[in-house]
């Protein structure tokens, strides 16, 4: 059955998931704190100075959101490819260096919900090529069956868009699934799909108009282990 918006599943009841969908940077993947330190970085290299403040609201984001909020920001004179790549350069450095850590919980946690044979996708905002390097060289790729990535999708999260196709290749409605975030867009983004969400916090707080749409929240992966049996 082709996924449909709706009004997200009751707050905090039992629920046993068809599925289960997985944001990438900041809540599998250690790689929030060191994108935006890239970012500031690169673009202080080029000669622009970008506050920490700015490149948060980037959490979460896509591609063209993110180039959206920059040039919004600096003018139509900010250098957005260049700083983009020079950021891209910076995080590879860097990882081919010390590789991509994992947040605390996760492998667990993925070993839990494969053994209860729960089909896993991933609902990155970061563009295939780049989110395939990340989950390759985390060492994870291969647990998911389905990947939806920003690139694909013409409205990036807060929208539901990319929750709905990741929900659509596991062949499961959003209603039968559950998503992990970190992002206040990214919650949101679920809350619009009709898909029942976790929150594990990594740098942003959200709202709480956000936080009250939030299916559960848990300290960290190992934590949400417990939602789905022991």
């Amino acid at each position: 059955m082709e996924p449909t918006f709706g009004k997200a599943p009751p707050l905090g009841a039992p629920f046993l998931p068809n599925a289960v969908i997985f944001d990438m940077d900041g809540l599998m993947i250690d790689s929030e704190r060191p994108g935006i330190r890239a970012w500031i970085d690169a673009a202080r290299e080029l000669g622009w100075d970008m506050a920490e403040e700015l490149i948060l609201q980037a959490v979460g984001r896509n591609e063209e959101s993110t180039k959206n909020l920059l040039i919004d920001a600096f003018g139509p004179g900010f250098p957005y490819e260049k700083v983009r790549d020079l950021t891209r350069e910076r995080i590879i450095e860097r990882a081919e260096k010390e590789g991509i850590p994992h947040r605390p919980g996760l492998i667990a946690l993925l070993d839990h919900l494969a053994a209860l044979k729960v089909p896993l996708g991933v609902a990155t905002s970061t563009d295939r090529e780049a989110a395939l390097w990340k989950l390759r060289k985390a060492g994870i790729l291969e647990r998911f069956s389905a990947m939806t990535f920003g690139d694909e999708i013409r409205r990036g999260k807060p929208d539901p868009d990319i929750f709905l196709l990741a929900a659509a290749r596991l062949g499961e409605a959003p209603r039968d699934c559950i998503g992990f975030e970190d992002s206040p867009a990214g919650l949101m983004a679920l809350h619009a799909a009709g898909i029942r969400s976790v929150f594990v916090k990594d740098i942003l707080e959200p709202s709480p108009e956000v936080l009250a749409t939030v299916w559960h929240r848990c300290a960290d992966l190992a934590e949400a282990r417990a939602l789905f049996g022991h």
